[in-house]
């Protein structure tokens, strides 16, 4: 048994359901109990089950620095994880605990923080939740300006440049990562974006900021997605768009797995 999961390999070739290739293809998003596809730019939450089942064992916490609705958060604690979750904006934090509390495991902790993971003081949470490390980190954010979450300029989403979004995403992983143990994992999901005719790789581009600290790369997973709500009902329209341009239409976005090793 791995030191980092609690999957039984004496019994591998039951593990039907956890993933080991890079290309993921999920056909439709798991919308079972509190699970909901309503919140803007939300993950699906077969991403959280697959991570935290690989490089997470019962018991051990898991930090999500942009909780959204909670997708992570519940994800866990099906699964016997703690998990801490910081949300930058309070009335969807509230509804997410709201609905992480309908499923509540009992012996199992599961914080949300209403904060802005750029300078939270983690220090003080942890020590509130009586522990000093965490065993993984699942970060989901902004995909820069691509969807707005909210009118703060600190929101993510809100920076005016690349350049201001890496930085502030860099001050993300410099405060929570503190706090990850040696030689565990932490995982990036994250697309690419369109704009004044190129390709922004904002996924490779935060990549980087992983790198420069250190960390080395694991895996680059490729999952596929479907119709957006941008995007509802508006297949057809972007397809002769991209027939009369000269672009594709993106499909895809990257799960990229960290780990630290300093």
């Amino acid at each position: 048994m791995p030191k980092y999961n609690d999957l039984d390999l004496s019994n591998w070739k039951r593990l039907t359901d956890i993933y080991t290739d890079s290309l993921w293809l999920i056909d439709k998003r798991d919308n079972t109990g509190v699970h909901t596809g309503e919140y803007h730019g939300n993950f699906i939450p077969q991403i959280p089950y697959q991570l935290l089942n690989r490089y997470t064992k019962k018991g051990e916490w898991v930090l999500d620095p942009f909780a959204g609705s909670g997708t992570t958060l519940i994800e866990a604690q099906r699964l016997s994880r703690n998990s801490l979750g910081i949300e930058l904006q309070k009335e969807i934090a509230s509804d997410a605990l709201k609905r992480i509390k309908k499923e509540h495991q009992a012996g199992i902790q599961t914080k949300l923080v209403v904060a802005n993971s750029q300078n939270i003081d983690l220090s003080k949470i942890l020590g509130q939740l009586n522990i000093s490390k965490i065993q993984f980190v699942l970060m989901h954010p902004p995909y820069w300006d691509i969807i707005k979450f909210s009118s703060r300029p600190e929101d993510l989403s809100n920076a005016p440049t690349i350049k201001a979004f890496k930085q502030r995403l860099g001050k993300v992983i410099d405060n929570t990562t503190r706090y990850l143990e040696k030689d565990r994992y932490c995982a990036l999901v994250i697309g690419d974006k369109y704009a004044h005719g190129q390709i922004v790789p904002l996924g490779f581009e935060c990549m980087q900021l992983f790198l420069d600290r250190n960390f080395i790369l694991k895996a680059i997973i490729v999952k596929n997605f479907g119709e957006t709500k941008g995007k509802a009902h508006q297949q057809a329209i972007w397809r002769y768009r991209a027939l009369a341009a000269d672009y594709y239409i993106f499909k895809h976005e990257y799960i990229m797995v960290f780990k630290k090793i300093k």
